[in-house]
């Protein structure tokens, strides 16, 4: 059976300086250069590209012919791209995410930290404007101190790596892990002496759902670490991610926040629980972005102010 290629899409001229991308955590019922054909036909300008097996397998020993293949897909459909690590089983086939940066078994905590280091590689390859992490749940028993130093002593390698490849390495506070909140992403970046590499991954919806402030706040005092961002809809003090509309959130407010910092970067929706509905939550997340996004933007200039 001959596969067919859509051209690259011709995507609407935007009123607002924001770029939106989606995970393929989203779309693993799809293979990746459907995914991809897919996004750009939907007019996103890009995509956080999780490496798991079904898509860009990090262990598979042609990675690099892998990789090398993703990134013509990429440049042919005119999509940019962040790579994220957030896979369940990529390691480990029986439990989720793991081993991570905090395991008590200095070979489990090197797999992880091999498998970013190859994330990095892979995200110099791919031209990807950052590589995703995250430090992993305290392993039952671990004293707390020591849970920080097994995180800050994992992650020099990987800041090594990437400040070699000069691709800055984003963490994301995740509820439930031992860095889950915006406060610690500061403790983490003080204890490293605040290297240039390190940078922040930023989900919404986990702003909704723990943080002390607005999501909206939360991205204006995150603004000078901000490397990525994910999206989603979510309730307070619920660690569910939801389609745009399902939840707590007023997206036009944060939108705004967003583009007045500055931020280059995509934001990536984020439904990881959602792929069997994938192709019709990515076409109605971007039409619900982009209208949000929209009306964001011209808040200001109808109060007198520059659009």
């Amino acid at each position: 059976m001959t596969r067919t290629t859509n051209p690259p899409a011709t995507r609407p001229e935007a009123s607002h300086p924001l770029r939106f991308g989606y995970g393929t955590n989203g779309l693993t019922d799809l293979r990746l250069d459907d995914a991809l054909g897919l996004l750009a036909d939907l007019g996103y300008a890009g995509v956080g590209l999780t490496l798991d097996h079904m898509h860009l397998d990090p262990l598979a020993p042609d990675l690099a012919a892998r990789t090398r293949h993703v990134a013509r897909s990429l440049e042919r459909r005119g999509l940019t791209v962040t790579i994220e690590t957030g896979a369940r089983y990529v390691l480990d086939p029986r439990r989720k995410h793991g081993p991570s940066l905090l395991d008590p078994d200095p070979q489990a905590r090197a797999a992880r930290v091999d498998l970013l280091t190859r994330a990095v590689q892979v995200a110099a390859d791919l031209g990807a404007h950052a590589v995703h992490c995250f430090s992993g749940i305290t392993p039952e028993g671990t004293p707390d101190d020591m849970a920080w130093q097994r995180l800050a002593a994992a992650l020099g390698p990987v800041l090594d790596a990437a400040s070699g490849a000069a691709v800055p390495l984003a963490i994301e506070p995740e509820p439930g892990h031992l860095l889950s909140t915006l406060a610690d992403f500061h403790r983490l970046r003080h204890a490293l002496g605040d290297p240039e590499p390190l940078g922040l991954t930023l989900d919404i919806g986990h702003c909704q759902c723990l943080e002390p402030q607005s999501p909206a706040d939360c991205v204006r005092a995150a603004a000078p670490w901000l490397r990525h961002v994910q999206i989603e809809d979510m309730r307070r003090g619920v660690h569910e991610h939801l389609p745009f509309g399902d939840g707590e959130i007023d997206f036009p407010p944060v939108l705004e926040a967003l583009a007045s910092t500055g931020y280059e970067g995509l934001t990536v929706v984020e439904l990881p629980r959602h792929s069997h509905a994938g192709p019709q939550l990515a076409a109605q997340s971007i039409e619900f972005l982009q209208r949000a996004a929209d009306g964001a933007i011209r808040v200001p200039a109808a109060r007198g102010g520059t659009p």
